[in-house]
């Protein structure tokens, strides 16, 4: 993941912005269900794009489900298509 967001580092221009969407895992479970459940925590991704350089600069809240308790695994019949997704938009700073 470092390595991704190193290199969309240095291709976003400056104060250009970069959108992440994942399925959300449990807070505090920071990579631990990226292979199983294919989920993550948004924390450890905003961590992780932040590390690399990026600015937070706000949520997309529109494929959020509260009513998804992140033990599932995205592809199950039961959730698929309506897990609890997190959009967020970073921006590369000007200098």
């Amino acid at each position: 993941m470092g390595a991704f967001n190193a290199i969309v580092f240095k291709l976003v221009k400056p104060g250009g912005y970069y959108l992440v969407s994942d399925h959300a895992a449990t807070a505090g479970s920071g990579l631990k269900n990226t292979e199983d459940l294919h989920r993550i925590d948004p924390a450890a991704v905003k961590a992780e794009v932040e590390k690399a350089g990026f600015v937070f600069d706000g949520e997309i809240k529109i494929l959020a489900n509260p009513n998804d308790d992140h033990t599932l695994k995205v592809f199950d019949p039961t959730i698929r298509g309506k897990t609890d997704r997190f959009i967020f938009r970073f921006k590369k700073p000007l200098h």
